[in-house]
């Protein structure tokens, strides 16, 4: 169930929610995590930008749809949000996908491992 929380730039979403979102088009995973923890299992077709990276390459972020942030807790994810909402993004473009990767593959949503989108 998506849901905001008051002083946060982003909604908070649940993985199906941001499955049916990527299914419907206009929306875009980015995950924030490590090379390591990203060649290991990513959300099918995520962007991945370091969240130490959101801010010098904010560039190669999408300027329209939605943005789905994804690490593994929901920690990281919702500071790239933050990041990009600094940045100038619009808070009703952002999203956190607060329950992770982890919770993603064990849901059986697409994913890729290593270096394929």
């Amino acid at each position: 169930m998506a849901r905001n929380v008051p002083g946060e730039p982003y909604t908070r979403i649940s993985a199906e929610e941001a499955d049916e979102m990527v299914n419907s088009g206009g929306a875009t995973v980015i995950d924030v995590r490590r090379d390591d923890e990203y060649a290991g299992g990513h959300v099918k077709g995520a962007l991945w930008i370091p969240v130490d990276d959101v801010i010098p390459r904010y560039a190669e972020i999408p300027e329209e749809g939605k943005l789905l942030f994804i690490c593994e807790v929901g920690a990281r994810s919702g500071l790239a949000a933050e990041y990009a909402a600094a940045m100038g993004a619009d808070s009703d473009r952002l999203y956190n996908i607060e329950d992770g990767t982890g919770t993603w593959i064990q849901k059986g949503l697409p994913y890729s491992t290593g270096d394929e989108k």
